[in-house]
């Protein structure tokens, strides 16, 4: 441990970081955690403040292009005392001794001042929609199963995500080959729809049926960019609503992806 009390993350930390999701009421599960440390595991993070791991935040890298910021997260009784701001500048470090040009965020109203202070600048919206568990079935969409489509998602992302799909595919994916792909995974609250990459609102359709048919009765979050506007009408016609909203956020040059291709994204922590 450093002298500030910042230090890696292992696995033994799950309970407590869960903890701290628990506290901001997120979505997140011990698996997601476990995904962050095999996927990164130089670049997870906790503070600790008598013995008890006070705040955390994490970076995912996507080669030299992007590093994705995601759970800032302080226990409520530790807020206000600067721990968000110290770890953010440690994986902002991180990022840098990996030789990545930009970095990336969604930032709840709660972190914007403090990102902006850091050098991070809006980019966009992402918004939160939800499906309640009582919400009609629908019919299974065509699809087969999940195969790796590496130029579709560097054309929508503007970087090679390839590990972070790899590791996603496995608990639920499927495609539609030379249209499309989508994912899903189990959450503490509801069940999550992403990532979805498609070349049409057709193909979303398609791949949002066969999740949604695999969960007629669980709620479901579904994170929308807000300028794919075939993405919010195919949530609307679903029967999903939006809940929250979050800032897209960037310090260094952004990359130059195809939002119109996205139809989800994959993870507040995973850009």
């Amino acid at each position: 441990m450093s002298s500030d009390g910042i230090r890696l993350l292992e696995p033994s930390d799950i309970p407590a970081a869960m903890r701290l999701k628990d506290a901001a009421g997120w979505n997140q599960t011990a698996q997601d955690w476990e995904r962050l440390l095999a996927l990164e595991p130089e670049g997870c993070f906790g503070l600790e403040q008598d013995g008890v791991l006070a705040a955390t935040a994490t970076a995912v890298t996507y080669g030299e292009d992007l590093a994705w910021i995601g759970m800032v997260l302080t226990m409520p009784e530790f807020r206000g005392r600067g721990f968000a701001r110290r770890l953010m500048e440690r994986v902002v470090a991180f990022a840098g001794t990996r030789g990545v040009r930009t970095a990336g965020l969604d930032a709840t109203d709660m972190g914007i001042a403090l990102y902006r202070q850091l050098g991070f600048e809006a980019a966009g919206i992402v918004e939160r929609w939800e499906r309640a568990g009582s919400a009609a079935a629908v019919q299974e969409g065509d699809v087969e199963p999940w195969g790796p489509d590496a130029d579709l998602d560097r054309a929508a992302f503007g970087t090679d995500r390839g590990r972070l799909l790899a590791s996603l595919a496995a608990p639920e994916s499927a495609s539609i080959p030379g249209l499309g792909y989508a994912m899903g995974r189990p959450g503490s609250k509801a069940a999550y729809f992403g990532t979805c990459v498609a070349r049409s609102a057709g193909a979303a359709d398609r791949l949002l049926r066969w999740f949604l048919a695999r969960h007629p009765e669980e709620p479901v979050y579904w994170d929308i960019l807000q300028s794919n506007r075939e993405a919010t009408r195919l949530a609307s016609q679903y029967g999903f609503r939006p809940v929250r909203q979050l800032t897209r956020m960037f310090r260094g040059p952004v990359s130059e992806g195809d939002e119109s291709l996205v139809f989800a994204i994959a993870g507040l922590e995973y850009g």
